[in-house]
């Protein structure tokens, strides 16, 4: 069967974060995250011999009507897209030209919006098939077989019979992660996607679990995909990063589980990286909660030793009946602590806060600018990201939004509206451009002197400084960002 897995490029405002992304943003700089389910979902079938076209029209960056012509040229018997709410619109229009090209092509949408609400896009578009759960390797090689005649349907997927919308059950999460071959890089085009790395090239993604070991924070997209958390064995891990390094010559590796596992899993890694030699040749970061390291004294030591580099983790909020709200299960004290631990241990930390909540008041806000502002300022934070709180459909945010009537617009009739280039939600006493203000306040919080000089005073290289002038670039992007603001 001839597949193509394709992200045509999508008329918006900026450059869509859509590929393994746990939030959307238009942004203004382009910074392409490496899919890597559907990456696995590519190899998995080729490896059984099907045709297997990979496109990514935003990564590559080109005109939205080249991704018509390559559809028109390669005629291909399925084709798949991943959606998110803010662009679900976009992609039901482009389908509906895809069935204008050729009525015999079956398109498949999946992704965290049509898993939460399935039927909605076979009722508003001509898609053939959604298919729901995270584990898109698993489950399209299971429809491909159904489709081929090989077995029935696996669960989780909607589709038409007549004029009725039938479905196969709820989709589970039954796959052996060790099971699966390892992403074949070439197919999935691999360099073409990055983020704000120490090494430059080449640089490459991994994936140990699906998704988060926490996994119940409210406000979380991939909730909806991964409601419990699966990893892989640290063996598996280990030979991949060994491929990586050996087959490609690869010197940073990001890990994009949403919570990198911890306890002895984390400390059997390390040692492992450490074993093989891995920590000499390549540097490792990832995503990871700071109560997981604050419990365990000298992990952060045998992390760096290990080649750990940097971490990315949600401070999200410095007002505790908000991280006990959303359900993220950790204390302020764990975040500044984990924070001056792991600076000290000499790990750079990338923090994630979000302002817009429909409960805090403008001061609540402010708290949390200043501890951003105070991490920075003391050198425990390296970088941080701010967004803007959206409600995804499927989150117990979501659900929480509409009992409590907190969406500025029609709830499900705006979905272009969730793209974080304005609030969704109201909040007590600030207007929608201050939220959007003080989003871009947090990244201005970088430009003080005392971090300009930290900065400059760690250049030891052309790479150093290459580095720090990307890290520039990107801050004034997210700014620039943020000032697109819609009343």
């Amino acid at each position: 069967m001839k597949i193509m897995i394709g992200y045509p490029a999508l008329q918006g405002k900026g450059s869509p974060m859509l590929t393994q992304n746990r939030q959307f943003q238009w942004m203004s700089i382009g910074s392409y995250i490496y899919p890597l389910v559907m990456a696995s979902a590519a190899t998995v079938l080729s490896k059984k011999g099907h045709d297997v076209i990979w496109y990514d029209g935003i990564a590559e960056q080109l005109p939205s009507s080249h991704f018509f012509k390559e559809v028109d040229s390669v005629r291909p018997d399925l084709l798949v897209i991943e959606t998110k709410t803010p662009v679900v619109k976009l992609h039901w229009t482009i389908i509906d030209h895809i069935k204008e090209i050729d009525p015999a092509i079956k398109v498949v949408l999946l992704g965290d919006h049509v898993t939460a609400l399935p039927e909605e896009s076979l009722e508003r578009s001509k898609v053939d098939f959604v298919l729901t759960g995270g584990d898109y390797d698993f489950s399209l090689m299971a429809m491909v077989d159904a489709l081929s005649g090989l077995r029935a349907m696996p669960p989780g997927i909607y589709y038409r019979k007549a004029d009725d919308i039938e479905n196969t059950g709820r989709f589970r999460l039954s796959g052996d992660l060790d099971a699966l071959p390892f992403i074949d890089r070439q197919l999935t085009k691999a360099h073409l996607y990055f983020e704000k790395w120490k090494k430059r090239q080449p640089f490459r993604y991994t994936m140990a679990g699906r998704d988060c070991q926490w996994g119940k924070c409210s406000f979380c997209s991939w909730t909806t995909l991964y409601p419990r958390f699966r990893v892989r064995s640290v063996d598996s891990l280990l030979d991949e990063i060994e491929m990586l390094v050996q087959d490609f010559g690869v010197r940073e590796i990001f890990d994009d589980t949403g919570n990198f596992p911890a306890g002895s899993w984390l400390r059997k890694f390390c040692n492992g990286m450490i074993e093989r030699g891995l920590n000499e040749q390549v540097l490792f970061s990832c995503n990871m909660r700071f109560d997981f390291l604050v419990k365990e004294p000298g992990l952060l030591d045998l992390m760096k030793k290990a080649g750990f580099r940097k971490m990315k983790s949600g401070l999200e909020s410095a007002n505790q009946a908000t991280l006990d709200r959303i359900r993220k299960n950790i204390l302020v004290e764990h975040i500044t602590e984990g924070c001056r631990l792991a600076s000290e241990a000499g790990l750079d930390i990338q923090l994630t806060v979000m302002v817009g909540y429909p409960w805090e008041t403008r001061s609540d806000a402010e708290r949390t600018l200043d501890l951003a502002r105070d991490l920075m300022a003391k050198g425990h934070a390296e970088m941080l990201q701010s967004t803007v709180v959206v409600p995804y459909p499927g989150t117990p945010l979501f659900k929480e939004a509409i009992e409590n009537n907190w969406i500025r617009f029609s709830p499900v009739d705006s979905w272009e509206r969730y793209d974080m280039t304005e609030p969704v939600l109201k909040t007590p006493d600030m207007s929608p451009e201050e939220v959007m203000r003080l989003c871009s306040d947090i990244y201005k919080s970088f430009i003080t002197p005392r971090f300009v000089l930290r900065q400059l005073t760690n250049i030891r290289s052309l790479e150093d400084l290459d580095y720090v002038m990307r890290g520039a670039k990107a801050v004034l992007g997210h700014i620039f960002d943020f000032a697109r603001i819609r009343s």
